[in-house]
């Protein structure tokens, strides 16, 4: 992202380190969205953008239920610049992850400040993981990198998070369109669930392909092909497709390859 300050927008990065960040994932998805670029791009679970930075679309509806994440996303839209000191110590850090925290109690979590408390406690956490405990606390460790090429200056972001429709909503209260094209990464069918307040289960996993398989425009779903993920994907009808997934970041440090399914519907 140190480069994407002053790139066209067609080649900016994701901002955030994102557990599970799909780039390595774009061709593939690019393949398929070829000949959809009129329609408008929804990402029920957005995460960390990988996808629709690498797509571009034009119109682009952006869904994650992490307030925090899309509270960042619609102030880069406002051509974010960040103010506070960053440093690379673990006193910094705690500090700041106290006053993040403070922030969410006192109710400003959508402010600009509590958007750069966020990325900074982003690039500077351990593995980029966004996890928060049963009080909506923040609670990454310090992440012990040798250094960090932070980002003060977010203005090269407006003119395309700015078109760019971002929400933080379940899911299923999403106002589709019948031709939208939907990219769903949810969350892997894996033990770590507590990205957001609530967690991820598997009824929820249940419920999304559900959803997905009852709209009428092209879906692409990608998951952990995990044996009941497989099932539960092949009785709705997805078409699958099968895919070793390096893990560039994972809640344990692990980086042996994941099996990945990607399904698709409509397409």
């Amino acid at each position: 992202m140190a480069a994407a300050a002053s790139a066209a927008p067609h080649l900016l990065r994701p901002p955030l380190k994102w557990a599970g960040g799909k780039r390595w994932l774009v061709p593939h998805v690019r393949r398929l969205w070829n000949g959809h670029e009129h329609r408008r791009l929804v990402e029920p679970f957005c995460g960390g953008l990988a996808v629709a930075l690498g797509l571009m679309p034009r119109r682009a509806l952006l869904n994650d239920v992490n307030p925090h994440l899309v509270g960042f996303y619609r102030h880069l839209g406002r051509g974010l610049v960040i103010s506070l000191p960053m440093e690379n110590a673990p006193e910094a850090y705690y500090a700041n992850r106290r006053s993040f925290n403070a922030l969410l109690a006192a109710g400003r979590g959508h402010t600009a400040e509590a958007a750069s408390l966020f990325y900074y406690l982003n690039r500077t956490g351990f593995n980029g993981l966004c996890r928060f405990n049963s009080r909506g606390e923040f609670n990454v460790p310090f992440g012990r990198y040798a250094r960090i090429a932070y980002v003060r200056d977010f203005s090269a972001c407006r003119p395309v998070f700015s078109r760019w429709e971002f929400s933080s909503l379940d899911f299923e209260a999403l106002p589709l369109k019948r031709g939208d094209f939907i990219y769903a990464d949810p969350p892997y069918d894996v033990p770590f669930t507590q990205y957001a307040r609530g967690g991820f289960s598997w009824d929820d996993q249940v419920r999304a392909a559900e959803w997905l398989a009852r709209h009428k425009g092209p879906v692409v779903l990608s998951n952990q092909a995990t044996p009941r993920v497989v099932a539960l994907y092949r009785r709705l009808g997805y078409a699958l497709r099968f895919l070793h997934a390096p893990r560039r970041i994972s809640c344990t440090g692990d980086r042996t390859p994941a099996r990945e399914v990607l399904a698709t519907r409509n397409l």
